[in-house]
């Protein structure tokens, strides 16, 4: 008795929620009227879309609170209403979730009262029927569970009203997808913009200056070399360390627009370059990705001689080799066909969010030890760097330039980016590029 009367309780309570809901529907519909009425003698056109919005809130609401009652949600499909008065006042009205939200807020003011009077009206007799036979008689309750039939009845009427055809979702889904594409273009606009700013600048203040000097110092040395050859020789030889700082600019520029080692060595060998490169003891693990070939050899990693003649290998990098990643050994059997590259573009976001994953570890975690795991995914590129640093990294528009850069490029492929970041670490940054292989 005491688990029914518990029940029924609650079953009134949300009825008496509906009610208030009701009570708001009643003001909505008069708000409605009235900014009809202003829209139609365009003296406040402007008042639709907010008056569109508003309703919208009061149904979500009614949404939440029948998907706590029924343990299932309730889904909602609307088109987004921005831009300009014009697009918004038609948005507003073409829209077929404000016609079905009018219709709810309708049905809404006369079955949620309704529905909360007779359940005010059911109590008395429910607890003398029950009463009289549980006490007595030693049954279960038979009239307080009617409460919690029409708490349900309200809920279900809500659910058919406010749930959106699928012709609606489908619309929804698309101008949502419409509107991220929108956003996505513009970041990358934007990043597209940045980086011919920086390589701009880069080309000017750098190998370009040093260029000139270049040409300064050799047209000096022909003057010279006639009438004092040793000077001659020392302009000279200023000379080629100027061309050798100049190669240097030059090789900065080109691994910042693409890393020529992606197409030397592969995304694998690429990154396993970054790590060892990086100031920290990193770890690498790969799944499904082979280096392409070349190895090591690469030289300066970039397409361009090193300064010193040495290979651009900096190093080995801790690796975690998959077990099915091994070759057959010699008269096992054929080597095993390699796994197909990913995109360049892909490869090289990938690439990128790596190299500055790795730089912020570096300069801001305190962290001695990092992690990298590539892994090829049916559909998409898996990246993953996890720091063992202090955390507490953000990811929000006013954080530093590389990780929204990073994030723009990666939303320019139509990828996602995770970021995990609790005080006291560790900092875990999760990306995933959609991928043909």
């Amino acid at each position: 008795m005491r688990d029914a009367i518990r029940d029924a309780g609650r079953a009134s309570l949300q009825l008496l929620v509906g009610a208030a809901v009701s009570i708001l529907c009643y003001l909505m519909i008069g708000v409605a009227l009235f900014t009809a009425f202003l829209t139609v003698t365009v003296i406040g056109a402007g008042v639709l879309p907010e008056s569109v919005l508003l309703l919208r809130r009061l149904a979500g609401w009614e949404r939440r609170r029948v998907a706590a009652r029924t343990g299932t949600p309730v889904p909602e499909a609307y088109l987004p209403i921005e831009g300009p008065l014009p697009a918004r006042v038609r948005t507003a009205v073409i829209d077929p979730g404000t016609g079905r939200d009018l219709v709810w807020a309708g049905a809404q003011l006369l079955y949620g009262m309704v529905l909360w009077y007779a359940s005010l009206v059911l109590w008395a007799p429910a607890l003398l029927v029950d009463g009289v036979v549980t006490g007595l008689a030693g049954r279960r309750p038979v009239a307080l569970p009617l409460h919690g039939r029409l708490a349900g009845l309200a809920a279900d009427w809500s659910r058919a009203l406010l749930t959106p055809a699928p012709s609606a979702v489908r619309d929804a889904a698309l101008a949502a997808r419409i509107e991220q594409l929108t956003a996505t273009r513009a970041g990358a606009i934007a990043a597209h913009g940045a980086e011919l700013r920086r390589i701009e600048r880069d080309l000017h203040d750098g190998a370009q200056a040093r260029l000139v000097a270049l040409s300064m110092r050799i047209g000096l040395a022909k003057r010279a070399y006639d009438s004092d050859p040793v000077a001659a020789r020392r302009l000279l030889d200023d000379a080629q360390d100027q061309a050798e700082e100049a190669l240097a600019e030059l090789r900065h520029v080109v691994r910042g627009i693409h890393p020529p080692i992606l197409t030397d060595r592969g995304l694998t060998g690429a990154v396993r370059a970054l790590a060892a490169s990086s100031g920290l003891e990193v770890r690498v693990s790969v799944a499904g990705l082979d280096e392409a070939p070349g190895g090591d050899e690469a030289p300066g990693g970039d397409g361009l001689p090193a300064r010193d003649g040495s290979p651009a290998g900096d190093g080995p990098a801790h690796e975690d080799r998959p077990a099915h990643k091994a070759r057959p050994a010699r008269g096992d059997g054929p080597p095993a066909a390699p796994n197909p590259r990913a995109p360049a573009a892909v490869e090289a976001a990938a690439y990128f969010v790596v190299a500055e994953a790795l730089t912020n570890a570096a300069k801001h975690s305190g962290a001695d030890r990092a992690s990298v795991a590539l892994s090829r995914e049916p559909a998409a590129l898996h990246v993953r760097v996890t720091d063992e640093g202090r955390g507490g990294a953000e990811a929000g528009e006013r954080t530093g330039s590389g990780l929204t850069g990073m994030r723009r490029r990666v939303a320019a492929l139509d990828g996602s980016v995770r970021l995990t970041s609790p005080v006291g670490g560790p900092t875990v940054i999760e990306v995933e590029l959609p991928c043909v292989w």
